[in-house]
Order: C-alpha cells, then sequence, then structure tokens
C-alpha cells in the first residue's frame, strides 16, 4: 500500500526544489552546535509558513536516527482510535517512507489495542508534515505511524509502556515523535498563558499531569495525547530531562493576535 500525500500544496510546498529551499532554509536557522541524544519529542504540524521553524528547530537539536514512531492526533472522527499501519510506505514530494513492518508488528503484538486502519490515516496532516523534515535532515529512514483519537489517560500511559517495552529491546535507536500544535484560536495573550501551563508539565516529564491541565484548563492542544503517550516512553527508557527548543504561536508569523494557535518544540532526553 502507498498512502498518497494529503496536505501537499497546502501544510507544505508540492513542488519539490521548492520545498527542498524551504526546509533547507528553516532548518540553517539558529541551528545548535550540538546534538542530542532524545528518546522523544514534540513537535508542531501546521502549515510551514507558521509552525516550520519551531519543528525545524527539534529536528536540528536532535541526532536523528534511521527509524521512529510518529504519534499524532486524529483530527477527524473516522477509523479506529488507535490506528497503526503496518505494511507499505508513505509518499511525499521528495519520495516514499518505508513503514517499518517488523517494528509496527511489534508494537502490535505489545498492545493489541493498536488496530491496523487506512481510514483513520487517510486525510490526517499531523503524520504526514513531519516526513519531508525527515526525508530531508535524516536522508532514508523507516517509521511506525500511529494516529490517537480520544481515549483514556489509562489507555495512553499502557501504550507508552509497551512502546518503551518494545524500543528498549531494539539494537538501533528509535525517536518517539508527538505532533502537537498547543492551544487554538483564542488570543495571542491567552494562548501563551494557556500554553505555559502545559510546557511546564511536559518540561517536568509529567504525562499524568499533562493530561489533567489540559482538561483542567480548558487547553485545546490537540496532540496532548501523543505527547502523554511520548512523555510516558521516554521516562520508561530512562528520560529525565526535558528542554523546549522553540515557541511561537501564528501570531508571530501573521501579525494578527486577536486569534492565534499555539507551536512548541520540546526534546526529551
Amino acid at each position: 500500500m502507498i498512502r498518497l500525500p494529503a496536505v501537499a500544496g497546502r501544510f507544505y510546498p508540492a513542488d519539490v526544489a521548492k520545498l527542498t529551499q524551504q526546509i533547507e532554509t528553516l532548518a540553517e536557522a539558529g541551528a545548535p552546535a550540538e546534538k542530542l541524544r532524545a528518546r522523544g519529542c514534540l513537535v508542531p504540524h501546521a502549515g510551514y509558513q507558521y509552525s516550520g521553524h519551531v519543528a525545524a528547530a527539534v529536528y536540528r537539536r536532535v541526532e536523528l536516527p534511521g527509524c521512529y514512531v510518529i504519534l499524532g492526533p486524529r483530527h477527524y472522527p473516522q477509523g479506529e482510535a488507535l490506528a497503526i499501519l503496518s505494511e507499505g510506505a508513505w509518499q511525499t514530494p521528495l519520495g516514499e517512507v518505508r513503514i517499518d513492518s517488523a517494528l509496527a508488528a511489534e508494537l502490535k503484538h505489545a498492545f493489541p489495542l493498536l488496530r491496523e486502519d487506512s481510514v483513520a490515516h487517510r486525510c490526517e496532516h499531523s503524520l504526514e508534515v513531519q516526513l519531508p523534515f525527515l526525508q530531508r535532515l535524516a536522508g532514508e529512514f523507516r517509521f511506525v505511524p500511529i494516529a490517537v483519537g480520544p481515549v483514556r489517560l489509562s489507555t495512553l500511559e499502557e501504550l507508552g509502556r509497551a512502546l518503551a517495552e518494545v524500543i528498549a529491546a531494539q539494537r538501533e535507536p528509535i525517536l518517539v515523535v508527538a505532533s502537537s500544535d498547543m492551544n487554538h484560536y483564542e488570543s495571542d495573550q491567552v494562548t501563551r498563558v494557556k500554553d505555559r501551563k502545559a510546557l511546564d508539565k511536559l518540561l517536568a516529564l509529567d504525562p499524568r499531569g499533562l493530561y489533567d491541565t489540559v482538561h483542567r484548563d480548558s487547553i485545546t492542544m490537540c496532540g496532548y495525547g501523543p505527547a502523554v503517550v511520548m512523555l510516558t516512553a521516554a521516562r520508561e527508557l530512562g528520560a529525565t530531562r526535558a528542554e523546549l527548543v522553540r515557541y511561537a504561536t501564528s501570531g508571530d508569523a501573521t501579525g494578527e493576535r486577536d486569534e492565534v494557535v499555539g507551536y512548541a518544540g520540546v526534546v526529551v532526553h
């Protein structure tokens, strides 16, 4: 199965030359002196013109391995609540990225609530927009896509522990990527306050605290579920620190401050 791009030409350029140039420009801005060997990370998934510089900062901050588990929110009410794909490849303007079938099979065995489902992934942008960055910056790689719908905290934590168990048994490093934007469609001032509350829990490596804070304070962080899974897995794998690499809102790009979306780049190591 080849999963065709759903948002090329909208969230990022469909033209190969333009896409390559945009990623290289974003990645060259503020490149770090040294890279971290991370267990997990949080990256945004809006259009590149809004959040690409935040995503690029994360990918330039970490050592990029040859394999990834990418978790993103299921924005549309279609398909399974925990949808995995374990065969085939995803296509972007930069070429095809193969799914790691062996790793996906191990994950499904370790956590049977993961269900094979292409419907949840067909139109979902949160995972797709990560691939061109990795294609350009990491070179050839494999990945496992997981779309996360609304499930209970206990289920998210169990998935995180299962991920850690499978990853710990692998011979090569695997990076867990949680794709999420932060608060949506409130003023820049309100969004920054709300996002700070969520970020405090992320930086404290507190998945339960993040889950509770998002619900208690009505923070419309679309990928809090993937973030809870990533934090849980990273902690199980021995992570002890988290670093906020970059933060921005859409208002920084548009100048419009009345109604914005927040974007955070976090590395867990």
